[in-house]
């Protein structure tokens, strides 16, 4: 619960690749205005592959749920949802690791979560209030 004992509004965007998802939250986000929503992106929560060869890193299916640290993704909105900031990773793609940084997200009135897998896991699934899956042709997440 924020300041004011309501409980942030917690909406779980999913689609896949090209499919629309940030023109969806960034819809919302700017309905709703900034200062009222935050945003946490499924993508900073990539394991930190520091314990892989370099040269295998790249490898790795990075389309499958093991690949993401869903518990940590689920403490940060559990924080968000009391009314504190979580820390999101940074997720560094060309390396397939984390850096040191971390962008501190701060708890307001909705909170998105967006990502390919958001709604696989259902102890993340179960802590949105709004679940939305952008369905989109594949002939057109081409383009």
């Amino acid at each position: 619960m924020n300041a004011e004992g309501v409980r942030p509004l917690i909406v779980g965007v999913a689609g896949g690749s090209g499919s629309g998802k940030t023109t969806v939250v960034t819809a919302i986000v700017d309905a709703l205005g900034p200062s009222a929503v935050s945003v946490i992106e499924q993508d900073a929560y990539y394991r930190d592959r520091g314990d892989i060869p370099p040269e295998e890193r790249p490898g790795l299916n990075y389309d499958h749920p093991d690949a993401l640290e869903t518990p940590l993704l689920i403490e940060h909105l559990e924080q968000l949802k009391q009314g504190q900031p979580a820390a999101m990773p940074v997720y560094d793609f060309t390396t397939h690791s984390r850096t040191a940084q971390t962008i501190l997200v701060p708890a307001r009135p909705a909170v998105i979560v967006e990502g390919i897998l958001v709604l696989v896991d259902p102890d993340l699934r179960a802590l949105m209030d709004i679940k939305v899956f952008v369905d989109t042709d594949a002939d057109l997440r081409l383009v």
